[in-house]
């Protein structure tokens, strides 16, 4: 879901161009009327803009429809408007590209958008007219009645899932057949499908129009989205909380569903492939849902809170507390909040710059394995990621510092406490160990068990005598099989069935060109292929990250 209401643009620092003779508003931007008594005005623009403005404003604007001149302007709207208030109001319409003329290309047009830090979307349908025909179905469901409903089906499923936790356990430490992968991926995918259209039939219901549907990259990962931000218009919060909430309630329902599913096939004798795809399909889709409801990116959890609150921008003006913050403790100065009122919104800050650095590192580490098998592609992709990341931290950085120097910091102070931390950090990265392991699988030929790993793998650091832990390959739990050692430095060219790699069962006739080690035993595990992993000792903290991280896409 998309959700967004915009604040006025930062003026920049030219001089504006001179205003037209007859000014017009652009062909996208619609002034909306308060939906109610007391509610705001709303300038609608680029599509899915929004900016609340003042009553006087907003006929100001209104009054710009190409005939008139800034003189008559004045005259119709009449005192306290005189023509020099009306050209500086037409001017900050003009440095927001409100006004005919400007170059900014009308979104509605655009099919493709960046919302920074790391998301890419692509409009794929224009959904006002078919998701209005599902108002009769919202208005129905918004009832009580279907609400406790709704509670009692998540609480049974739940009950469900805790009664089967044994086999949700064997299913999540077992690779998982292809039938599974693609049924749970399909159903996944359709399950978003419907999140994100329940966001836009609310939308509807409250009188406000979705205006795109469309895939995107969250952080590396496909998803859908659906763009509500005309709940903007709607005259109460409570109405956009239940906007940004219908996707999680949908969610919950499908875990609810598929958890009941599973007990009955269970209690049934039904097969297990079709239970254990159920109890994974309950527990990745209420897991989602937890994930949606976490305030701190602008997923669902996030919009709710902020409508609730109705504070337009909270998690960039909770990040402008927290970088100020900051710099007060480092150099200094006086600093105003973005947020006087909102006594956590530094904290809140702080969790919101952290944690998008933490979904962007689970991501990489989802797609790390398919990146090191792509090669030159894998590297130029991770080599990407890393420099817009280390991109971000700079621009962090230089934001920062002007922060201090526009409160007063003083110069000085500002460049000492920055090598300060540039060389606490680089004390960290020289000084600092962590444990390295060499990652990789292993199998059983012909009497002997190999650790197998592929050319991206760092095999210098597997040396003879060496730890090796054997474990399952499950998708997401793997089990202890036991311990080997490096039986020698001699490595040989084998080929490695796909499972090795990849917790998915069936297609061991797949095989993967990979470099063999000899390991030694105390006994036979009790799998034939599964993952290991090689304890390397330790490394810096600087060498860990570059061995972890850089390394092994340029060997």
């Amino acid at each position: 879901m998309r959700l967004t209401l915009n604040r006025p643009r930062p003026q920049a620092a030219a001089p504006p161009p001179p205003l037209p003779r007859y000014p017009c508003l652009a062909e996208d931007v619609v002034v909306h009327e308060p939906a109610e008594a007391g509610a705001p005005w709303i300038v609608q623009f680029d599509a899915g803009r929004y900016l609340r403005v003042g009553a006087g404003m907003a006929r100001l604007l209104r009054s710009a429809d190409g005939t008139r001149t800034a003189d008559d302007i004045a005259a119709v709207l009449g005192a306290p408007w005189t023509p020099e208030l009306v050209g500086e109001g037409l001017t900050r319409a003009q440095r927001m590209e409100l006004l005919s003329g400007t170059a900014r290309k009308p979104a509605g047009r655009r099919r493709f958008a960046f919302v920074p830090p790391l998301t890419f979307q692509f409009t794929v349908v224009r959904p006002e007219r078919f998701l209005a025909r599902f108002r009769p179905l919202a208005a129905r469901l918004a009832h009580r009645s279907w609400a406790a409903a709704l509670v009692a089906l998540v609480v049974v499923g739940i009950l469900c899932l805790a009664f089967q936790l044994p086999a949700l356990a064997h299913a999540l430490s077992h690779p998982v057949p292809v039938s599974t992968l693609v049924t749970l991926v399909v159903v996944t995918y359709v399950g978003t499908v419907l999140h994100e259209m329940a966001h836009g039939i609310v939308l509807s219901h409250y009188g406000g129009k979705p205006s795109r549907m469309g895939v995107m990259l969250f952080y590396l990962t496909p998803a859908f989205f659906c763009d509500v931000t005309d709940g903007w218009r709607l005259p109460a919060s409570g109405q956009r909380v239940r906007i940004a909430l219908a996707g999680i309630t949908t969610q919950a329902a499908i875990g609810g569903v598929s958890g009941i599913a599973a007990a009955v096939v269970a209690l049934a004798g039904g097969a297990p492939g079709i239970r254990d795809t159920l109890l994974l399909l309950t527990l990745t889709t209420f897991v989602s849902g937890v994930f949606n409801a976490l305030p701190f990116v602008k997923l669902d959890g996030y919009l709710a809170l902020m409508s609730h609150l109705d504070i337009s921008h909270l998690r960039d003006r909770s990040m402008t507390d927290a970088r100020r913050l900051v710099a007060r403790v480092l150099f200094g100065g006086r600093y105003e909040r973005a947020l006087p009122g909102v006594p956590w919104a530094p904290l809140f800050g702080l969790a919101c710059m952290v944690f998008p650095v933490y979904v962007l590192a689970m991501a990489f580490t989802v797609w790390q394995s398919m990146l090191e098998a792509m090669g030159l592609v894998g590297a130029t992709v991770v080599s990407l990621g890393l420099a817009y990341l280390g991109l971000r931290l700079y621009s962090g950085a230089m934001r920062l510092g002007t922060e201090a120097r526009a409160a007063g910091a003083r110069r000085w102070r500002i460049w000492a406490v920055s090598l300060v931390v540039l060389a606490a950090l680089t004390g960290i990265a020289r000084e600092v160990t962590l444990p390295y392991t060499v990652s990789g699988g292993f199998v059983q030929r012909d009497g002997r068990v190999l650790f197998v790993a592929t050319g991206a793998a760092d095999m210098d650091a597997v040396t003879p005598g060496a730890t090796v832990r054997l474990k399952g390959s499950g998708i997401v739990l793997h089990e202890d099989l036991g311990e080997a050692r490096v039986a020698g430095s001699r490595t040989a060219q084998v080929e490695a069935p796909f499972s090795v790699f990849a917790p998915v069962a069936g297609l061991d006739s797949m095989k993967l060109p990979a470099t063999g080690v000899p390991l030694r035993v105390p006994r036979p595990p009790a799998a034939a292929t599964g993952l290991a992993e090689v304890d390397a000792g330790r490394r810096s903290v600087g060498d860990w990250l570059y061995l972890r991280y850089l390394a092994p896409f340029w060997r």
